[in-house]
């Protein structure tokens, strides 16, 4: 049932030295971070960057002729290329910096969406997204007077495409999926969903939070319109993100905000000029060591190879999927075939909030409640799961707390 059989051996343990708070403990128990998911932690050399940059090169970029400013802004500017590269864009020009994922949808929806759409239109979105790619939606349709229409789900949690291909016709104009589902793992085929979205006419808006840190992605290859994602699932900072657009979309784009740097120039007299792509899109200071962070953290990604960590995810996620089968009552919510490494599940006649309290206990830290997919526990009749989430510096003894906390639970409030 995941997404690769294919088994890889690197050394986890010397990796897990890299995260200074993986050897802390909670209590009297050592740390079981299985909250990857929600944030991914942060290695040594992504959290250095940080202390580098304020050390040695503080200033602002783009602004100034002096030293400081002129590496500070080729530290940044170095960090698009890379984020080029590691998604396989074409240009360099089609990577914007945003606040995140969030941020990157709202965008696309203000900019893109308020200047080509109106009413009547509609816009696809499926029945597992988070609300950051609902609500931006929901804020236009308002706007625009658009319709938005609901690509449902299985019973395992996985898109149903021939009801996908009906809802399509020559009024939808953005179809706006996730790669990968945060509640229930599933991995979606995007190039196949983007290739159907183009023949309808319509433009795709891939939502990559969950993906890019778990497996290759190449938006080149699945030739979708705008993919987005936030640094902090992918060992990065919190606050920082990107929206890669295609440039022939950004050129036509009005701005999303205004401010310094997305102009050329100002004057009551003449008016405002744009600046170029990417820096139309760029207004104000950016977190300059923040975005340094994420490159540092695209950098160890890349060490580490994300087939490796796809191949070793998957053997932890299978592993775990064996082990909670051990449980009597509970039930797995989401068993796609394709899934990358998150396991949601209930456990009959106890709360997930007194789930996750009492493995907290143990030190195990998982994710409970509705995970910002409220749809989705809609669609399987729960008010919420517990989600264990998986990152390439977990143990399979990691997980096998998480089962004797599990097995406790079942003793204390089953």
């Amino acid at each position: 049932m995941f997404a690769s059989e294919q088994k890889v051996h690197f050394d986890v343990d010397r990796i897990r030295k890299d995260f200074p708070i993986l050897s802390r403990r909670i209590g009297d128990n050592p740390l079981v971070y299985l909250d990857n998911a929600a944030s991914s932690q942060m290695p040594t050399v992504v959290m250095d960057a940080f202390g580098e940059y304020h050390r040695n090169y503080h200033s602002n970029v783009h602004r100034g002729v002096h030293t400081l400013s002129q590496e500070a802004t080729d530290a940044f500017e170095k960090v698009r290329q890379k984020v080029q590269k590691f998604i396989g864009a074409k240009e360099e020009r089609e990577i914007i910096y945003t606040s995140g994922a969030t941020d990157s949808i709202n965008l696309i929806a203000q900019s893109y969406g308020k200047t080509f759409l109106k009413e009547g239109d509609e816009i696809l979105i499926s029945n597992m997204e988070h609300h950051a790619n609902i609500v931006p939606w929901d804020i236009l349709s308002k706007q625009l007077n658009l319709n938005i229409l609901v690509i449902p789900i299985t019973d395992e949690g996985e898109l149903d495409l021939n009801a996908y291909k009906n809802l399509l016709s020559e009024r939808t104009k953005i179809v706006a999926v996730n790669h990968v589902s945060n509640a229930l793992g599933t991995i979606n085929p995007v190039k196949e969903i983007t290739q159907l979205a183009h023949e309808a006419g319509a433009v795709t808006v891939i939502d990559g939070a969950q993906s890019v840190p778990h497996m290759n992605v190449n938006v080149s290859d699945i030739d979708c319109d705008f993919y987005v994602f936030s640094a902090h699932k992918m060992l990065g900072p919190t606050g920082t993100g990107i929206l890669f657009g295609k440039a022939e979309h950004l050129e036509e784009m009005p701005p999303y905000r205004g401010g310094g740097d997305m102009i050329l120039s100002v004057s009551f007299e003449t008016g405002i000029t744009y600046n170029d792509l990417p820096y139309k899109f760029e207004a104000g200071t950016p977190g300059i060591a923040q975005v340094i962070m994420l490159g540092k953290a695209i950098e160890y990604l890349d060490a580490v190879g994300r087939d490796n960590i796809l191949a070793y995810e998957n053997e932890l996620l299978s592993y775990a999927t064996q082990r909670v089968a051990e449980i009597e009552g509970l039930k797995i919510i989401g068993t796609a075939s394709n899934k990358a490494s998150v396991l949601s599940f209930i456990l009959e006649g106890i709360h997930p909030h007194d789930i996750g309290t009492i493995l907290d206990f143990h030190g195990v830290a998982v994710r409970s409640g509705h995970h910002c997919a409220q749809p989705v526990m809609e669609r399987f009749n729960v008010p919420a799961t517990t989600r264990a989430s998986f990152a390439f510096y977990n143990t399979k003894s990691e997980i096998d707390t998480l089962i004797n906390a599990l097995h406790e639970v079942k003793e204390v409030l089953g």
